[in-house]
């Protein structure tokens, strides 16, 4: 068996432990019943309740034991990167401005920060980046990686925070996202950039996000959020989501597509990406996920008001998120879009974060090769 195979077997074996655990429970209750049909129903009804209540600690512990794994993991690798002297901005002669406030509200998570390049000249193009991590975990800080990525090919990067869940469920980062847009669109030449090369790029939740601004700046929607990205009257020219979530219901489909390749552990992390992010009881009882749901507009019939930009989709094949980046390459391609999605054997998910690998170098030579060839432009190559 391969050692993928001894995991997911691992993991299945764990949970069939716990079930079966609960049932023995629930069967020991029988024993427990009196004679009388009255005590049998009560001591048998009680007994069940308990062996659920079991069942639910021991699923609630392994879904809250996983998710501090998963975080820790992700925060730490972030914080581990950035003391290697490679990841120095000005080795690379990028130049950070940090905590900027997109909105006047106080809160961390509406700050951003810009990188770039130190020498300049002219407007550059301008990016966008929307972080990844589940709707619920990581900010701008994690992720200065791509800021960085992006810089030193010569861009100005608008690296951005957003409120994040269960604290701050749906719609409150879509908010918060259409509120950095403006932002961007207003102060970008101040910064030394060129809003008609405007490229938006993020991973994971960070293209979902990518994807439901996009729909904002095309479709005229009811949302005012939304209707106030639409009114800038600024389309941007390339949209760069990688990996991404672009249906957060329903978390449960991936398992169903491909029963046998999606662990327990994988599982339980997509299912806290709809727990958290659509707390469907917070929500008026009319109030649309589409944008949650990015997918819902995609493969619908409704035209957009303006042209979609054309799109850059990569995403490594062992990502349990692929599906959705196959659905999206179809709607585009049936909508007539300019779309290019790139699949990168055997990586998994976000593999492109980890600069030093052959693949991820390779995906970010396919993508700015795509921009270049989007915007009829170069850009500057990395010297390592």
């Amino acid at each position: 068996m391969t050692r993928r195979g001894k995991e997911l077997s691992h993991n299945k074996s764990l949970w069939d432990w716990f079930r079966l655990l609960a049932l023995l429970v629930a069967k020991l209750g029988a024993f427990q019943a009196d004679s009388s049909l009255w005590a049998f129903r009560r001591s048998k009804s009680t007994l069940r309740g308990r062996a659920l209540t079991m069942a639910s600690l021991l699923f609630n512990l392994r879904r809250k034991a996983g998710a501090a794994l998963s975080d820790g993991f992700f925060t730490g690798l972030s914080k581990a990167g950035r003391l290697h002297p490679r990841a120095n901005p000005a080795r690379h002669g990028v130049e950070i401005i940090r905590d900027i406030e997109y909105l006047p509200t106080g809160m961390a998570e509406h700050r951003l920060d810009v990188y770039r390049p130190i020498n300049r000249h002219g407007p550059l193009p301008v990016v966008l980046y929307i972080h990844g991590g589940a709707f619920r975990i990581l900010s701008k800080d994690s992720h200065w990686v791509f800021g960085l990525g992006f810089a030193r090919r010569g861009c100005v990067v608008f690296n951005i925070s957003y409120r994040l869940a269960p604290q701050h469920p749906f719609p409150a980062a879509v908010q918060d996202v259409c509120a950095a847009y403006e932002f961007v669109v207003r102060n970008a030449l101040a910064y030394g950039g060129d809003l008609d090369q405007l490229m938006l790029a993020g991973e994971s939740a960070g293209a979902n996000l990518v994807s439901s601004l996009v729909i904002a700046a095309c479709f005229a929607r009811d949302e005012p959020y939304a209707r106030q990205v639409f009114e800038t009257g600024v389309v941007p020219k390339v949209a760069l989501p990688a990996c991404g979530v672009y249906q957060v219901s329903d978390q449960a489909r991936f398992a169903r597509r491909r029963p046998n390749k999606i662990s327990t552990f994988i599982n339980d992390r997509l299912q806290e990406v709809e727990d958290a992010y659509l707390r469907r009881a917070n929500l008026p009882a009319a109030h649309h996920v589409e944008l949650a749901d990015t997918l819902a507009v995609f493969e619908s019939d409704l035209p957009p008001d303006r042209p979609l930009p054309p799109f850059f989709l990569g995403v490594g094949t062992a990502d349990p998120l692929l599906d959705d980046t196959r659905r999206l390459q179809a709607a585009l391609a049936r909508r007539g879009v300019e779309v290019q999605a790139c699949y990168y054997p055997r990586q998994m998910h976000a593999f492109h974060a980890l600069v030093m690998l052959p693949q991820a170098r390779q995906y970010w030579r396919d993508q700015f090769a795509f921009v270049e060839r989007v915007l009829g432009r170069s850009f500057a190559a990395p010297a390592d």
